[in-house]
């Protein structure tokens, strides 16, 4: 695989500065930790550690080859970055074995990353023949061509349908199996040839390119994405001190979704609406810094042609968790 050191040169990060304006209240204070849940190739981070000059950032990601380009990129800050091989789920052990309690920000770059898109070798761009792997750790778990050989019929369609939204999620299933049975799945060239046929040539006129329904739907199964994301904006919550502040970007629906949910649950009073007084152990823990979900303005976009479809929400930690409303292990 072809090695890309220059990690600032390669990657944009998306809404920076908006992502720096919002968290900046929370890490305006004194020994200041924020967790970058998606470390990528450090954009994000860099921006954090120039912009708040005592601020510490541990930054997460699952996959190897961006924690080693992200760590030459902020070698530059000493110690107050840490890089740390894992995915953000997993936050509250992260931060439990460097010692730390609470932070004071949290941000979630959702998706794909730059470095998965623009190394062809990783499978995740329809654009170019690679092998069928797709896997953002690519030292565990099985590949996008274990996915299409071995699940059945079903499966297939369920994981296109739910997680690709694809319409023809069934009849691209069935001849990923007949085709299967002469020859194994090996390469996104030949995913990408089915995916056209099986499509109508007047459905391929819009939407953008026919396989990407298909190829984000595989990327999600592979990774575990939806269930990893689902488990981790609780912990993520969990993780503040009352002031902090957590920033997530999504790029599809399906994470929108998720985010919209976790957040607005957090802002919303869980007291029975019939109740003349509200019970303080029901009043909301988290207060929304965004109305509904902002997206990239034109300028962002001339800069940034990836920001495209984002969709970035945004919200405060008031109060700690009431413990009939906590669904993960608080801080220590």
């Amino acid at each position: 695989m072809e090695q890309h050191d220059d990690a600032a040169g390669r990657h944009t990060p998306v809404l920076l500065q908006r992502c720096l304006d919002l968290l900046a209240p929370a890490l305006a204070a004194p020994g200041a930790v924020m967790v970058d849940s998606t470390l990528g190739m450090g954009g994000h981070t860099e921006g954090v550690l120039r912009a708040f000059e005592h601020v510490r950032v541990v930054g997460i990601d699952r996959d190897p080859q961006a924690l080693a380009l992200a760590g030459r990129r902020l070698a530059v800050f000493g110690d107050r970055f840490t890089g740390v091989h894992a995915v953000y789920d997993e936050i509250r052990d992260v931060l439990d074995d460097l010692g730390i309690a609470s932070v004071q920000g949290v941000l979630m770059d959702l998706g794909v990353s730059s470095l998965q898109l623009d190394e062809a070798d990783r499978g995740f761009a329809y654009a170019q023949d690679a092998p069928l792997d797709m896997r953002m750790d690519p030292t565990r778990g099985p590949t996008a061509a274990d996915v299409l050989n071995t699940y059945d019929e079903r499966d297939i369609a369920r994981v296109l349908r739910v997680y690709g939204e694809e319409r023809f999620a069934p009849r691209i299933a069935r001849e990923v199996v007949r085709r299967r049975a002469a020859d194994p799945w090996r390469r996104t060239g030949e995913l990408v040839d089915l995916v056209r046929a099986c499509i109508p040539a007047a459905t391929r006129k819009t939407g953008g390119h026919p396989a990407k329904r298909t190829f984000q739907a595989l990327r999600i199964e592979v990774n575990g994405e939806l269930a990893a994301l689902e488990r981790a904006l609780p912990a993520s919550v969990e993780a503040l001190a009352v002031g902090g502040r957590i920033v997530v970007e999504a790029y599809q629906s399906l994470e929108d979704r998720l985010v919209k949910r976790a957040l607005a649950a957090g802002a919303t009073s869980s007291a029975p609406p019939d109740l003349p007084v509200e019970p303080e152990t029901h009043t909301p823990y988290l207060r929304l810094l965004t109305r509904g979900a902002e997206e990239a303005d034109e300028a962002e976009l001339a800069r940034n042609p990836r920001a495209q479809s984002v969709r970035l929400r945004a919200a405060e930690r008031t109060r700690p968790t009431p413990d009939h409303l906590r669904t993960t292990r608080r801080a220590a």
